[in-house]
């Protein structure tokens, strides 16, 4: 049950912006065997000059089109994350969507007593999600 975060500047449309999760969903779905139907995403679009992401000393030249892509999980191993990182940069690259110099991913850990899905229950533990 990956939740993901996607900021973004205030540079494309609507559309385009689903698009982009729609896109982010299925490289969950793939690479992370998220089930169907366990979409928790949160899509934030802020003015242009608010993301500042400087290249790391990598010679990144970014663009307005930046988007910070934030994955909280549990379990996943360093190639499953690999695998997304490169899927992403593909699919929203291949997409015109972002340039790949412009997507910044990062993935958060966190445990199964991490979660609550409703009712103030932490369903991993009390057995209701397996």
């Amino acid at each position: 049950m990956p939740l993901v975060r996607i900021t973004q500047q205030a540079v494309r449309t609507p559309e385009q912006s689903r698009h982009l999760a729609d896109l982010v969903q299925e490289v969950m779905l793939e690479h992370f065997a998220a089930p169907p139907g366990d979409r928790y995403q949160i899509l934030e679009t802020l003015p242009v000059g608010a993301i500042i992401a400087e290249d790391t000393g990598l010679g990144i030249d970014r663009g307005e089109g930046v988007v910070i892509v934030q994955i909280t999980q549990q379990g996943r191993s360093a190639a499953q994350k690999q695998a997304v990182y490169a899927a992403l940069a593909e699919r929203l690259g291949g997409a015109g969507l972002v340039r790949p110099e412009d997507l910044v991913v990062s993935v958060v850990e966190n445990g199964r007593e991490d979660w609550s899905f409703g009712h103030g229950r932490a369903q991993f533990l009390t057995g209701e999600l397996v």
